[in-house]
């Protein structure tokens, strides 16, 4: 009997210790299992690549991003007699106006946004406010009633977005271009629209955001070492520029000083190297804030360079001649009959300026003859005439750096055949082209009848500062070398002699031609003009083309008057920034 109670109390106690550890087992699998809001032990830090800059061939960053953060804090957790102190500071950190401060801390309880626009070197000092107020206990340490954890949230500087900076103004627009912002995720990035921004959106956008991931010290960082993982952010690539700013700088102040002179819709000019086709400069008298374009901005946000397209007059006799060169149709010294002044061919009576009679074949683009022209250019047919304007580029993209171009047109091969279209075709009219195709055209002329593509952009730069170079596009080989320097001889004379003789520089080699056309609106001609005088300049160590269009002048319809003289100036720029170094002897 007594061990069968034994037996039932050792039973019972059996069953009690094994309900127990069910009970414990339970409860820390509960605990286990069940969702808890504990600090964690890892921190992660996220960090945005920022797009590349635009840089100019003398080191300045013409176009460049910052990176921008909001300043974020919960008012619940500032310890009521220490607000003063946090406003004071906070202000002295950040700039802004006590008074400010203390309007946005008012508004409500909870999380306010004290700045969206804090900049880089702004959020570095205010991340060390952050600590500075921890360390003075400005913030209180609260209890959360959903967790029952006690916790301090204070001041956070948080990463925004970027903001594209153009630290000069409306330099180098258009042509730079701008962008617009784009929200993902309460970040704000950037995407080029227009100019060089958008050519080269690709190689400007940032390749890899940084993310890092390991455990935390006591103050939230992460403890670098082998547990840890980081992957770094890699920035855009950086574009250089063929442009110095010093150059183009002076060349756009002369620009919006001429077209106020000659009262001109705008004035352009593009300085090339003829023997590479670097740009040394490309401007406009139509500039812009890219980052305040108001709506009489609008027609100036094209690159009118390469995104206008008219018809260029004159300055295609050249063209046309060194064809009829080309092919042995014509000496230089052929004579022509002016018929004083007024011929009709075809269906069309063709007129000149000033009245010839006999003239030779090389003075017919020296005084720059219509009716010789229109006479001298039936000796090509449709097909080598078509050809050889091709072959020079019309129609044609002028070169890779640049985006949206407007290519113009030339008459087809057949429609060439009728005289009339041949006729005014030779001397510039109905053929559509635009200031950078007239660049590269012109380049053969002064490069031994090779033409070269021009070229905006020297090299991309990546995040470790390893530059690579952009090769050059071998030169075209349009004409023989003795036919582009027996053209080369005769825009010479026509700045000697003819219609350029305000170019003249003493002790530089110049040469061009100039051109005039009417503007056609509503398919019609009208009593507006485009001039445009196309050449080069050159010492004995350098070869520039350049070309000047300016876009109906007020002052005159004569390119003598108005392309020229920008011409000019710009050569006197150049001999005074160390570009040309003219042979006179002292």
């Amino acid at each position: 009997m007594i061990n069968r109670n034994k037996s039932k109390k050792i039973l019972l106690l059996y069953v009690l210790i094994s309900f127990a550890f069910l009970v414990f087992l339970s409860v820390m699998l509960l605990t286990a299992t069940k969702s808890r809001n504990m600090p964690s032990l890892y921190a992660i830090e996220s960090s945005k690549a920022q797009r590349g800059s635009i840089i100019s061939a003398d080191g300045f960053h013409i176009a460049t991003s910052k990176k921008l953060y909001k300043a974020v804090v919960n008012t619940r957790y500032i310890d009521p007699d220490k607000k003063e102190l946090f406003v004071k500071l906070f202000s002295i950190y950040s700039g802004m106006r006590p008074k400010e401060i203390r309007k946005k801390l008012a508004k409500h309880q909870g999380i306010v946004v004290l700045s969206y626009n804090v900049a880089q070197l702004q959020a570095h000092y205010l991340k060390t406010l952050t600590r500075e107020l921890r360390r003075f206990k400005v913030f209180l340490e609260l209890k959360n009633p959903k967790t029952g954890l006690r916790s301090v949230h204070g001041l956070s500087i948080i990463e925004s977005g970027e903001s594209r900076e153009y630290p000069y103004g409306t330099l180098l627009t258009p042509i730079i271009g701008y962008t617009h912002k784009i929200e993902e995720d309460g970040y704000t990035s950037i995407r080029g629209v227009k100019g060089l921004e958008k050519k080269f959106d690709n190689e400007l956008s940032p390749r890899q955001n940084g993310y890092s991931r390991g455990k935390r010290d006591v103050n939230n960082y992460i403890i670098l070492n082998k547990e840890s993982f980081t992957k770094p952010k890699i920035n855009g690539l950086d574009i250089k520029l063929t442009i110095p700013v010093s150059f183009q700088i002076r060349i756009e102040k002369m620009l919006d000083v001429m077209k106020k002179k000659l009262r001109a819709k705008e004035v352009m000019i593009a300085v090339m190297d003829s023997t590479k086709g670097d740009i040394l400069a490309l401007a406009s008298s139509n500039r812009y804030l890219p980052k305040a374009i108001k709506r009489s901005d609008y027609s100036s946000l094209n690159s009118s360079m390469i995104e206008y397209s008219f018809e260029p007059g004159s300055v295609l006799k050249p063209i046309t001649f060194s064809l009829l060169l080309e092919h042995k149709l014509v000496n230089p010294y052929d004579l022509v009959n002016g018929h004083n002044g007024r011929f009709k061919m075809g269906r069309k009576v063709i007129t000149d300026e000033h009245k010839f009679g006999w003239l030779s074949a090389e003075n017919v683009i020296v005084y720059s003859s219509n009716i010789g022209m229109a006479q001298l250019a039936q000796k090509l047919s449709g097909y080598e005439f078509h050809k050889g304007l091709k072959s020079f580029g019309f129609a044609n993209k002028s070169t890779p750096d640049l985006i949206y171009e407007r290519t113009g047109s030339i008459p087809s091969a057949k429609r060439l055949e009728d005289v009339t279209y041949k006729s005014r075709c030779s001397y510039g009219y109905g053929i559509r082209v635009n200031l950078m195709q007239l660049m590269r055209a012109y380049s053969a002329f002064n490069n031994n009848g090779r033409m070269v593509k021009p070229k905006l952009v020297k090299s991309f730069i990546d995040e470790r500062g390893t530059v690579k170079e952009l090769g050059y596009e071998d030169p075209v080989q349009v004409i023989k070398s003795a036919t582009a320097n027996r053209m080369k001889k005769i825009l010479i004379k026509t700045v000697n002699e003819g219609t350029g003789k305000k170019a003249i520089t003493k002790g530089l080699q110049i040469g061009g031609k100039t051109g005039t056309a009417h503007i056609v609106e509503k398919k019609k001609y009208v009593h507006k003009y485009n001039t445009v005088f196309m050449g080069f300049a050159n010492d004995k160590k350098h070869k520039f083309s350049i070309g000047v269009v300016v876009i109906q002048p007020q002052k005159s319809q004569y390119a003598s008057q108005t392309a020229v003289p920008v011409f000019k100036k710009a050569v006197d720029i150049m001999i005074e920034e160390g570009y040309l170094e003219p042979n006179i002897v002292k």
